[in-house]
């Protein structure tokens, strides 16, 4: 399958269950391939990513709910609870601050940099999975879980949670993208 083919498969999904059609090994695998491949700024190597599994994974979606006080719903949080995991997305801060330090002139840049290697591998990873038959989807509930992610995981204080990626088998498609007129967004100049 080309790239390209594989991008238009991956989408965000929603209806997710805990039967997922290839094992936890090869999520794993994945993962750490998308996150060894994916290329980032000064070779900085700021991404950092937690695989919640098992009981970890109900245990996170329920740190989740709780960390709202009731403000997002059950069923919603439930959703993503159903799925098989979640892999988190952070980068690490004090690579970033190093960075700085060794090259003043680009300082303000590095965070963006981190961020922008990040977004690319939270991409990767998707496709990556979605290739495998593993549905997914894109979540953004930091900075209120913030600290409760990090105690839960033990994580050091660096680590800055940039998104959540419950997947699992796929329960439900999504609706049929609806398509654009592609021209408006890109533009070809010669």
């Amino acid at each position: 399958m080309g790239i390209l083919e594989s991008m238009g498969r991956r989408r965000s999904y929603y209806q997710i269950n805990k039967e997922l059609p290839v094992t936890a090994e090869k999520i794993r695998e994945v993962v750490e391939q998308a996150t060894e491949l994916t290329p980032d700024a000064f070779n900085m190597r700021s991404a950092r990513v937690v695989v919640a599994l098992g009981r970890k994974q109900d245990v996170l979606w329920d740190v989740i709910y709780d960390a709202f006080d009731g403000k997002v719903a059950r069923e919603k949080i439930d959703g993503f609870k159903a799925g098989a995991g979640t892999v988190l997305y952070f980068y690490d801060e004090d690579v970033v601050r190093n960075l700085q330090g060794q090259f003043p002139m680009y300082a303000e840049n590095f965070p963006l940099w981190a961020q922008q290697a990040n977004g690319m591998l939270q991409f990767a990873a998707w496709t990556a999975l979605r290739d495998l038959e593993v549905g997914a989807s894109i979540q953004h509930y930091n900075p209120v879980i913030d600290e409760a992610v990090h105690t839960l995981f033990a994580l050091p204080a660096s680590w800055k949670l940039i998104a959540q990626m419950p997947f699992g088998g796929i329960a439900a498609g999504p609706e049929p993208k609806e398509k654009e007129d592609i021209a408006q967004r890109v533009k070809v100049q010669t």
